[in-house]
Parts: C-alpha cells; sequence; structure tokens
C-alpha cells in the first residue's frame, strides 16, 4: 500500500501479525483490550497550524503536519483497531500539566463554529463514503465512534441531525467532545442507543466521572490517570465510597478533618521508614509486593520503576472504581438508578473534589510531553549549562553548537538554549566545580 502525502510510513502501517490486529501487536496489547485509533489526543493538543478545508494538523513523532481523510482511512485500513473515530474540525486552547487543570476548548466565532460544523460534516461523509452500502463500511472498520463537538446543541444541529438520518445504521458509538450536549441527544431516537465514548477536556477528577455517567457516558479515556502517577500520588478512593462514620475515624494521612483525600502523596517524609502497603486492603502487585518506603525511596532516587509501580497501583484503583460503578448501575431493581445517585452524593461528601499535587519531581519528559506554541519554556531543565564566561561564543550559540560538533536549528540557533563547549584545557578538577557528573543528591 501507498501511503503518498506523508514522507516517511509510520511503522504500525508496516506491522504484520498472523494472531493479532497489527495495532494489538504494535502495541502488545491482548487481543481482549480495545484499541481505539483517532486523529486528536486526549488531552488535546493546541497546534500552532490551523486546520484546511481537506486536512487536520497533528502532532507526530516528526512534528506537526498535516493529516487528509485519505490518508487517515487507509492508516485505519492497515492498523485494524477496534474502534476509529474520523476526523473533525475543532481547535483547543492552550493546556496546562497540572492534574487538576481544566482543559476547555477556546470559544470560537460564530463564523468559525459554522466552518467546524460544515467540515466536520463533510469528512464524514467521505469517511464513509456515500452510495457505499453499511455492509461495505463495516467490513473496513468494525466499529466507527462519529465525533460530537465541543459546540452547544444548536450549533450542531443539523450536523446531529445529519448522522442520524443518514449514517445511524453505520455507527457504532458517539465520541463525545463536551458531554453536556448529551441530555439533548433525546431529540435523536436512532443515536440514543449508541455508546458514549467521552473525550471531554474536563475529565480531571472521579467526581468528573461520575457526573459524566449520569449523564450517560459509556466509555471513558482518562488522562489524569497518566499525570497523577507521574505526580507520585497513589490513588486511595472507593466506589461505593465508605460509610462517612468510617471516614471519620480512619487516617486521613494528616489532614485532621472528614474529609477523605483522593490519593496519597508517596513524597511525604513519613513514608520514608512505612513499612506497609500504598493502600490498605488493596491487592495490586504493587501493594502486594512493596511497601510504602520502597516507594518513596525509588521516587527520592529518580527510578522509574517508582513511577511504574505507582501506575500499576493506579491502574488497579481505577479498575475497581468501575467495577464499583457497574454493580451499582446492575441492580434491576426500580431503586437502582436512585441508590447510584445517592452514592454519587456521599461520593462527592466523603472525598476531596482535587486530585492531590505532589510534592516532589516529575520523570523527565518524555516524548508527548511538550510544548507547541512558540517561545514556551522547555518541560526538561538543562542538563548542562555553559562553560566559561569569556568565551567568543558567549553571544553566539550556533557557533557554539559549530565549535562543539554539533547540528543546532531550531531554538538552539536563536540563543534559547546553550550547547556544551567545555574548555580543552580544563583538568578533572574544573570540570567537577562546573557541574559535570555531579552527582544528584
Amino acid at each position: 500500500m501507498e501511503l503518498t502525502r506523508h514522507k516517511t510510513v509510520p511503522s504500525v502501517v508496516e506491522m504484520k501479525s498472523e494472531s493479532k490486529e497489527p495495532l494489538h501487536a504494535y502495541t502488545a496489547m491482548p487481543s481482549h483490550m480495545l484499541t481505539i485509533m483517532g486523529a486528536r489526543r486526549h488531552p488535546a493538543i493546541n497546534s500552532p497550524l490551523g486546520n484546511s478545508k481537506d486536512s487536520i494538523s497533528i502532532f507526530t513523532s516528526t512534528g506537526f503536519r498535516n493529516l487528509t481523510n485519505e490518508v487517515y482511512r487507509q492508516y485505519v485500513d492497515a492498523a485494524k483497531p477496534d474502534v476509529v473515530i474520523p476526523l473533525a474540525d475543532m481547535t483547543y486552547a492552550e493546556g496546562t500539566d497540572s492534574p487538576n487543570s481544566k482543559r476547555r476548548t477556546k470559544p470560537a466565532s460564530s463564523k468559525r463554529q459554522l466552518r467546524m460544523v460544515e467540515r466536520t460534516e463533510a469528512w464524514i461523509a467521505e469517511f464513509f463514503g456515500r452510495g457505499n452500502s453499511a455492509d461495505e463500511v463495516q467490513s473496513k472498520a468494525a466499529h466507527v465512534f462519529a465525533p460530537l463537538l465541543p459546540l452547544t446543541y444548536p450549533a450542531q444541529w443539523d450536523y446531529i441531525t445529519e448522522l442520524e438520518e443518514d449514517f445511524a445504521k453505520k455507527l457504532s458509538g458517539l465520541a463525545v467532545y463536551d458531554v453536556d450536549i448529551l441530555p439533548d441527544l433525546a431529540n435523536h431516537g436512532a443515536l440514543i442507543s449508541l455508546p458514549r465514548l467521552s473525550l471531554d477536556s474536563n475529565t480531571n477528577n472521579p467526581q468528573e466521572i461520575l457526573r459524566q455517567i449520569q449523564l450517560g457516558v459509556d466509555i471513558f479515556s482518562i488522562p489524569f490517570l497518566n499525570t497523577i502517577s507521574d505526580a507520585g500520588v497513589a490513588l486511595s478512593f472507593t466506589f461505593p465510597p465508605p460509610p462517612p462514620e468510617v471516614s471519620s475515624s480512619s487516617s486521613n494521612e494528616g489532614e485532621g478533618n472528614n474529609i477523605r483525600p483522593l490519593g496519597i502523596d508517596m513524597w511525604a517524609p513519613e513514608h520514608e521508614v512505612a513499612v506497609k502497603p500504598l493502600v490498605e486492603g488493596c491487592t495490586c502487585y504493587t501493594c502486594t509486593k512493596h511497601h510504602r518506603a520502597y516507594l518513596h525511596h525509588l521516587l527520592s532516587a529518580r527510578e522509574m520503576l517508582g513511577w511504574t509501580l505507582l501506575q500499576i497501583h493506579n491502574c488497579q484503583v481505577l479498575t475497581e472504581f468501575f467495577a464499583g460503578i457497574r454493580a451499582s448501575l446492575s441492580n434491576t431493581d426500580a431503586e437502582s438508578a436512585t441508590t447510584f445517585d445517592r452514592q454519587c452524593d456521599d461520593f462527592a461528601r466523603i472525598y476531596d473534589s482535587e486530585l492531590p499535587a505532589g510534592t516532589g519531581a516529575r520523570p523527565r519528559a518524555r516524548g508527548y510531553h511538550f510544548k507547541s506554541r512558540g517561545n514556551d519554556p522547555k518541560m526538561n531543565s538543562p542538563a548542562w549549562e555553559k562553560y566559561g564566561k569569556d568565551d567568543e561564543t558567549e553571544s553566539d550559540p550556533a557557533l557554539a553548537g559549530e565549535i562543539a560538533g554539533l547540528a543546532v536549528t531550531g531554538a538552539a540557533a536563536e540563543g534559547s538554549e546553550t550547547p556544551l563547549v567545555p574548555d580543552p584545557d580544563a583538568d578533572a578538577t574544573d570540570l567537577d566545580k562546573k557541574g559535570f557528573a555531579e552527582i544528584a543528591k
């Protein structure tokens, strides 16, 4: 297959596997786990490039580039995900890295909103191919979740109506970017029974998850899971929540009030010699094989194993959280909805409304941690400082890079970072004074 619009072919497209679908094999995910393919990350990325009538701007391993509907469909056919989300024309506000931050879309002008709707309508029609039978479409992409834009219901009424009238039989679900529109779907009978995947930018704590379930969300993408693990916090909430009297009498990790924290900061000094699991009663690998003192040591030593063990624990907490929700909703009696609503109210009353921020350092930024706008500060602090103050390269970073044998481009060439240029006559003592091979304390 020839992917003509890109200079390089992504490796996932060339992945071959006889036992698994290509995307499952590429990500090493077991077959029973759901894979979702979409052009927009969650949380979303604010691209410095705009969308056009034929393509959207996406962030890739080689920077920002345009993606057309045609090429995206080729990727879908090659990767064979379980769920695919067609392209949608959306813009986003600049995000933050706090686990408690609210990432909402920029208010768009009425003209821009109209263009968003018109382009998305055209792209989803092109994605399916007007005139194709439902069987032909289903054979190429078994489960298509149509995107619902982060706009008000009146602004995208025409688009939703078109989904109902022309594509409802071809859809397996809806990808919702603003869940507050869900009550209005009651006006579109053919779409009511479709599963809803939440890609809402405000999904930043368990209380918000419960609110969205009450609105009718079925599937979640939860970005705060990675963020909270990177912050060195072990989640500690449960659903249904514990009785209020238990909450009052139990330890609140030093809070001194009746509100239970949603997580435990593993950087805190009191964990240095705490030989007990992260959360009492947790059955995850981390809590059954290790203790708080070991986690605290790993984080203090900046060992990636520490954040990995935290992620294992936090995934278990969320798994049990959703299991509790399903059990609450599975009651067949007439009181089940009332019971779930009451448990949601109890959860909001018993637990803190925000996730702990974490008091330690995050792991060194990885490939998807980046700043997309010009002149933004770097996620990682410089590993080295410039050696010497009187060097002729002081005012010319690009020249310094040439002297050091480095290819300097982008921010470095503009002077926002300085390459390493040591004095060729320096000895070990001089290098040690400048921080070379400095031992972290």
